[in-house]
């Protein structure tokens, strides 16, 4: 391992066991957060793969019953029937902490609500009925599925950066301040002793 290239004094020897203490440290601080960071990590990417799941099953049921809809029903009235909403819903956007990364709050809130469907019932067949309710019920889980799914991501990369700067610290700054310390106490050690011998034969010699 290089040391740093520093003169062998001891006001340096101070100032880099300052630093040695402080990386030390620096480096158990973001361990234990690198830990904690990756179990609510896998806490989150657990809840999100259920969530999923759950998602894609009834997003798939949505569409076999719009599918459903459209094959017995005029391609007109299904578009006109479709086409007008009966709710109107506005996106309310947040950020929380989660160790230490802002990641997004996302919660929906319904500014305009109608009553029943916004068509008629005689107008279009049960099928469609049904997959506009389950469309209507599905929104607030695709939601918290986006918003979980980007919670994962910014997790994921600012695990990868810590895990950066906690292998930056143990495998090249730590040891190149213990091998520069090491250094200067041999090169001091060796001084010492320099003048030692030359005080000794300075004593012989008077």
């Amino acid at each position: 391992m290089a040391r740093l290239n520093v003169n062998p004094t001891r006001m340096e020897l101070k100032k880099l066991k300052a630093r040695l203490s402080t990386a030390v440290r620096g480096h158990k601080l973001l361990k234990d957060k690198s830990d904690e960071m990756i179990r609510r990590f896998t806490v989150i990417l657990r809840e999100t793969k259920v969530l999923r799941e759950e998602v894609e099953s009834e997003l798939s049921d949505v569409l076999k019953q719009f599918s459903i809809a459209r094959s017995i029903t005029p391609s007109f009235e299904a578009e006109t029937a479709f086409s007008m909403p009966s709710v109107a819903v506005q996106a309310e956007c947040e950020t929380e902490s989660v160790m230490g990364v802002d990641v997004p709050k996302v919660e929906l809130v319904r500014t305009k609500r109608a009553e029943g469907l916004p068509y008629a019932y005689s107008e279009i067949t049960s099928e469609a009925d049904y997959s506009v309710q389950k469309a209507s019920e599905l929104l607030p889980k695709m939601v918290a599925l986006a918003q979980s799914e980007k919670t994962v991501r910014m997790l994921a990369e600012e695990i990868e950066r810590n895990k950066r700067r906690v292998n930056a610290l143990e495998y090249v700054m730590i040891p190149q301040l213990e091998e520069t310390i090491k250094y200067i106490k041999d090169k001091l050690d060796e001084n010492e002793r320099a003048a030692v011998v030359r005080l000794m034969k300075v004593k012989s010699k008077a």
